[in-house]
């Protein structure tokens, strides 16, 4: 685990809040000296590492993203954060192995001072958030490149019928990229995008030469299609759904449940919130409040286009 200067370092590469270091510091420091917290420290970074690389998930399972840092007795707040600060020479070397340069390296692993962010706009206090979604990127299966994030994936059973459906996959199993917009990064700027997909197009063939990614893939609250009913057609949000086809929820696939829970957490940061509590700020939270109001729920949406 580093300590002192180095982890001080290490935590500014993530991107974790200045106001925030010195209490990290001092966490490694009691952690080093508990033999316990120290291996359980060590077994994680060790499950990282045993896979590093490897795709995971799809129909048959195939290795864990990471350890379940969620699931880990954590002995302190920041012990999660130390796991990952402990991995990222471990994926950095990675990446260097296969060629990534060092600026992606940099604003791909720095998505942990991101979800710092969300958990204090969440919880009020300082912490980590979904370190389950932080595996992908310190397993060296996801990579911000530019506005949007992408990651190699396995196609699961609903998403692989659907695309097979539709043509365009074999079906579940099937490697694909996933395209990610993360939050706390500006508007969903068209030009941004365009430039992320062009840069995705070159990368994976470069560093990933053994991999065919003809597809990507995209499930977010972003490609709901009821948005279209509240927006206005120059809405920089429906300019990024008509960058997909939509297979999910279509008259032949009508969604089973709402996703209201999601459309909350990233549009208001709190998925538990109750709506009838919620003051809304923006256009975006407005269109989202008055649509449950009027006693209708968000779904979602899956959709997919070639790479």
């Amino acid at each position: 685990m580093p300590r002192g200067r180095v982890l001080a370092e290490t935590l500014v590469d993530l991107g974790v809040p200045y106001a925030e270091i010195n209490g990290v510091l001092a966490a490694a420091e009691r952690l080093a000296r508990d033999e316990e917290a120290a291996a359980l420290l060590s077994g994680a970074v060790r499950d990282f590492v045993r896979d590093m690389g490897v795709v995971g998930g799809g129909p048959e399972g195939g290795p864990q993203l990471g350890p379940d840092l969620d699931a880990l007795p954590s002995p302190d707040r920041w012990f999660t954060l130390l796991v990952l600060a402990a991995t990222r020479p471990h994926t950095v070397a990675y990446h260097r192995s296969i060629g990534v340069p060092e600026e992606i390296s940099r604003r791909t692993l720095a998505d942990v001072g991101r979800h710092l962010a969300v958990h204090q706009r969440r919880h009020g206090t300082p912490g980590l958030a979904n370190t389950r979604w932080l595996a992908r990127h310190f397993r060296g299966v996801l990579y911000q490149l530019g506005r949007l994030q992408f990651e190699r994936v396995l196609l699961g059973g609903r998403s692989g019928r659907l695309l097979a459906d539709a043509g365009v996959a074999e079906g579940p199993g099937t490697l694909v990229l996933n395209v990610h917009v993360p939050d706390f990064t500006g508007p969903l700027d068209p030009g941004e995008c365009d430039a992320s997909f062009d840069r995705a197009r070159a990368f994976f063939p470069r560093h990933f030469p053994g991999e065919t990614h003809a597809v990507a893939i995209c499930h977010s609250w972003l490609l709901d299609p009821q948005l279209a009913v509240h927006l206005p057609p120059d809405s920089r949000i429906l300019a990024f759904q008509r960058r997909f086809t939509l297979v999910y929820p279509t008259p032949s696939h009508p969604a089973a449940e709402p996703d209201d829970a999601s459309v909350l957490g990233f549009v208001f940061g709190d998925p538990e919130a109750d709506p009838a509590g919620l003051t809304p700020r923006t256009s975006i939270q407005r269109v989202v409040l008055a649509h449950l109001s009027a006693g209708h729920h968000w779904t979602g949406g899956t959709a997919w286009r070639p790479l």
